[in-house]
């Protein structure tokens, strides 16, 4: 269907609208008095920058094939996101980039996947490899990010969107946060035990992310002085955030929230492979996680969590149960803001391709479906 309308609800400011779409562009975009009949909300689609694997399918594998990467990019689909950022973590140098150059040539043959993956997210080896900050990335594998090294990511990824995680304190990190820059990564800070001096060197240079705040640093920290406190005393980023309930805790979710501008926060699940799955035992590179019945992803006889089980639709569920809002409040978070974060052509105006959602609701504003469609 090249060509049709839509009245709804606008999920972005809660006013009827009217959504007209003609060969795979929307033409308008109108408020109307007009209520509609149906509990039926329209809005921009879901974007997450950090997917690690869902579906049961695990992208940090060297026998990936298409047929599982679009098994998983379905799942997403089914769950209301359109765009993802497919995120490779720390590994062997030779294996993380013969891995990104398979999920490439996957994705730009295949119309589907092209439409779904729009860009690539490296997080490590360039991480701190200190106790805690690591996280669950094997530190003895990490390495300084040089100029060589960067480059050879763009040189695979061509004129893709690429999100690149770092720690600015390593050997060489304030010089390649440069240099990532001039080839045209979007950078993040993460994984990190930064002093003030270097993360205000870093922001001062230009658009910065920081990588799942409040996560990649041990489990206790200094009261006094911590990456906490020196990330959010810092101007200018854009941090991201897991909604799960295990990653932040709710009372840190809304914490956050407080302290920082609403329109520097977007949403991730960093999910792995079982996300949209159940419970069980789950490959994520070079580990092997359990999954219990209450979604979280731990290494095996460990408190440590790697990765998560959250779903895009739970992710927008669970933001809002913590801060205790409806849920049309939080997904500006977890659609126009990531997108808008890496310059993605997409979104909820005239002339943007015709991608949306339409959500069901019953009388209490609950979600009961949501549909993603694309023309």
């Amino acid at each position: 269907m090249n060509r049709g309308e839509v009245h709804a609800w606008n999920i972005l400011d809660r006013h009827p609208i009217i959504v007209k779409w003609d060969e795979g562009v929307f033409t308008e975009i109108s408020a109307t008095n007009k209520k509609p009949e149906q509990d039926k909300w329209i809005g921009p689609p879901l974007v997450d920058l950090q997917i690690n694997g869902f579906a049961g399918i695990d992208f940090q594998q060297d026998n990936l094939s298409v047929d599982q990467l679009i098994h998983a990019t379905s799942g997403l689909e089914d769950a209301g996101c359109s765009k993802f950022f497919f995120t490779l973590i720390t590994s062997e140098w030779d294996l993380m980039t013969d891995r990104l150059a398979k999920a490439k040539q996957l994705r730009d043959k295949h119309t589907k996947l092209q439409k779904s993956i729009a860009g690539w997210h490296i997080e490590g080896p360039f991480l701190s490899a200190e106790t805690g900050y690591c996280g669950a990335h094997p530190p003895n594998l990490m390495l300084e990010p040089t100029e060589a090294l960067l480059t050879k990511i763009r040189d695979i990824t061509g004129s893709d969107p690429v999100m690149l995680t770092m720690a600015p304190e390593i050997e060489g990190g304030l010089s390649a946060f440069s240099t990532a820059r001039e080839l045209g990564f979007q950078v993040s800070i993460g994984h990190t035990n930064a002093p003030d001096n270097i993360i205000r060197r870093v922001t001062a240079s230009g658009s910065t992310g920081f990588t799942h705040l409040g996560n990649g640093c041990p489990a206790e920290l200094r009261r006094d002085d911590n990456i906490l406190w020196r990330a959010l005393d810092s101007p200018n980023l854009k941090y991201s955030l897991i909604p799960d309930r295990w990653h932040v805790s709710p009372s840190l979710f809304r914490i956050l929230h407080r302290l920082i501008n609403k329109n520097s926060i977007y949403y991730t699940t960093d999910s792995m492979a079982a996300a949209g799955s159940g419970p069980g035992k789950y490959q994520f590179g070079h580990l092997e996680l359990e999954v219990g019945e209450e979604e979280i992803v731990r290494l095996p006889g460990t408190a440590n969590l790697a990765g998560s089980a959250l779903t895009p639709i739970n992710c927008i569920r669970y933001a809002s149960e913590m801060l205790r809002c409806d849920w049309q409040d939080t997904w500006k978070n977890y659609s126009i803001i990531p997108a808008e974060f890496m310059n993605l052509i997409t979104g909820f105006k005239i002339g943007a391709p015709a991608e949306f959602v339409e959500v069901e609701t019953n009388s209490n504003n609950t979600i009961k479906a949501i549909n993603l469609h694309r023309y």
